[in-house]
């Protein structure tokens, strides 16, 4: 199993948030974890543009964004940004897409949110021509009517993995892309759920088995602080369950919050609990780490050696 890490989600700061961002990406390729994940919360910085900085700084760490949405922008549009991150990544990036919450969508945006999964099918079919390589896109369904040249590079394909929660999305994530990103997902809803479902369908596609990324937080501590560490992760990291899409995915395992998925304790039992998500059936981790501490300073101790450890098992899981 890969493990990656998150970076990019921290609130405030705002004159230092891409210096920090980048010390980030930095520190991940240098201490040799296998990928970087910018997600792409409503109300922060852009994940492509975040991509493309992560791009310059660093030289061989893969890096993906998860996810963008994709209501808000044409294919076409994302299709000419991503390319040009890809460039700027010379062939790294990979792009996270997904079709968002209605919360997002409806109440913040003002789009329809409807039929999420035809929505994403109809922006595929012009992904598929725009990263194929340089030359003409013509396209055209039942959302799309696109005849537009592309020239912008020769890196092709661009990998695409999909958000895919429910059984539907999850088989148009095997039919038509390289995988998965998910959050909120614990190992019974990997194992009997997810890969399962994308497994197969990418078996019956003629596709190579997909790549399942899962968010899990991780907290290095003590065992009588893996309480506070779960209520820090679900106080920090809690929004998107109010989401029914979140909502469904968390009924089809054990956890009932984030903090339930949460890998904390000391060295043996965050190991362990990390390879219950391998033996689930995930082949990449996005660990999202989760600090404690009453003062800032004992916080950033916390997740250096929370993060000095997940660097030690890069390869070992």
């Amino acid at each position: 199993m890969r493990i990656g890490m998150m970076v990019g989600p921290e609130r405030g700061r705002y004159g230092t948030k891409v210096e920090r961002l980048l010390a980030d990406a930095q520190w991940a390729e240098n201490a040799g974890l296998a990928s970087v994940w910018v997600p792409q919360i409503p109300d922060d910085f852009d994940a492509l543009t975040a991509a493309t900085l992560i791009g310059v700084r660093t030289r061989r760490i893969e890096i993906g964004t998860a996810v963008v949405p994709v209501q808000p922008r044409h294919p076409i549009a994302l299709a000419h940004q991503a390319l040009s991150v890809q460039a700027v990544c010379e062939g790294r990036l990979t792009l996270g897409l997904g079709v968002s919450h209605h919360w997002v969508i409806d109440e913040m945006l003002g789009l329809a949110y409807e039929r999420p999964a035809a929505t994403m099918r109809a922006y595929l079919d012009v992904l598929d021509q725009a990263f194929a390589g340089p030359g003409r896109v013509d396209v055209e369904n039942e959302m799309f009517r696109v005849h537009n040249p592309l020239d912008i590079t020769d890196i092709s394909p661009t990998s695409v993995m999909l958000a895919a929660l429910g059984p539907v999305m999850l088989r148009l994530a095997g039919e038509r892309t390289d995988g998965t990103i998910l959050w909120l997902a614990d190992e019974r809803a990997i194992g009997s759920h997810v890969a399962p479902t994308i497994i197969s369908a990418a078996e019956a596609a003629g596709r190579r088995p997909p790549r399942i990324v899962a968010g899990v937080p991780v907290c290095l501590c003590r065992d009588d602080e893996v309480e506070v560490a779960a209520r820090r992760t679900n106080r920090i990291l809690s929004e998107s369950e109010i989401s029914p899409n979140y909502q469904k995915l968390l009924d089809l395992g054990d956890a009932r919050s984030v903090g339930d998925i949460l890998a904390a304790g000391n060295e043996a039992s965050i190991a362990r609990r990390l390879r219950s998500f391998a033996d689930a059936g995930t082949t990449d981790l996005s660990v999202r780490i989760v600090p404690i501490g009453d003062t800032r300073d004992e916080k950033l101790a916390s997740a250096q050696r929370t993060r000095d450890y997940i660097a030690s098992l890069a390869g070992a899981i």
